[in-house]
């Protein structure tokens, strides 16, 4: 990352902008998520996309995830591309604290519920493997959330 400076950033993400360039990619690594750097570049720019290179699915869950991807793509006028991985067991169970068995079904899944909540076009409740909403036995309302 370099020394800290969010302006060096930006100067950077107008050059490519102005150069023609489409996207501008943001990974997340060690210490630093992918929509920090992509908002503070989205409201520096006006053209460029913002792509996640790669969004870590065991970061967020699929509710916290939709909710910052319909934030960021509404924020920046549609510009957002979202990228999502699983990362690797070292990190999920390491940092992230949970198991890593059968990433692909669990993926497929987390896929399944962020599209349901990101279309709105009824209540969210999802009965899998990996992910159960609203959460059995939970002492919340247990109905789903639209």
């Amino acid at each position: 990352m370099g020394p800290p400076g969010g302006e060096r950033v930006i100067a950077l993400a107008q050059e490519a902008e102005n150069l023609g360039y489409d996207t501008i990619w943001c990974p997340e690594i060690y210490g630093m998520d992918c929509f920090t750097p992509l908002a503070w570049i989205g409201a520096h720019t006006s053209r460029i996309n913002l792509g996640t290179s790669i969004m870590q699915i065991s970061a967020r869950t699929p509710a916290s995830a939709a909710m910052h991807a319909v934030a960021m793509d509404y924020m920046s006028n549609g510009r957002l591309i979202l990228g999502i991985g699983v990362s690797g067991p070292q990190v999920v169970e390491g940092w992230y604290g949970q198991p890593y068995p059968k990433p692909l079904a669990r993926t497929r899944e987390w896929v399944s519920i962020f599209r349901r909540i990101v279309s709105r076009q009824e209540p969210v409740s999802f009965e899998g493997e990996h992910y159960q909403l609203p959460l059995e036995g939970g002492t919340g309302l247990g109905k789903p959330l639209k």
